[in-house]
């Protein structure tokens, strides 16, 4: 089965918890059980569980930020300023994969699906492939 939703960004950089979507999209594609891949179709977003706390979402965002600063001398800036943002994708991965018991993500107690802006803000996909 493939599903896919749309989130739209709204910053340059930001942290959105899309595990609602994904539960939502789930429920109505009537998907009990398996294995669901997370794939974003983007090469500067990011996709990772963690968890969703504000004050942790914008750590993680000035991690990224110190590990791989803005313009400090890319090539590939000189086509379009992104490459942090490909870059901090790159550190971060593309896609997760999370169980479906019972017709509900199999996650920990504080475990969230959160996608990762970080060429925003722009209409991303992210795209589902359940296994059951």
């Amino acid at each position: 089965m493939n599903l896919s939703i749309e989130i739209d960004t709204t910053r340059s950089a930001e942290v959105i918890d899309i595990t609602s979507r994904i539960a939502e999209a789930l429920h109505e594609a009537k998907i009990f059980q398996g294995i669901c891949l997370i794939h974003a179709l983007h090469t500067t977003t990011g996709l990772i569980i963690n968890e969703a706390e504000p004050g942790l979402m914008q750590d993680m965002l000035r991690a990224l930020e110190k590990i791989v600063p803005a313009r400090a001398g890319y090539l590939h800036d000189r086509i379009d300023d992104n490459a942090h943002a490909h870059l901090q994708a790159m550190l971060l991965g593309n896609c997760v994969m999370v169980p479906i018991d019972d017709g509900r993500l199999v996650l920990g107690t504080w475990q969230r699906i959160l996608l990762v802006e970080l060429d925003g803000p722009r209409r991303r996909r992210v795209h589902l492939q359940v296994l059951s």
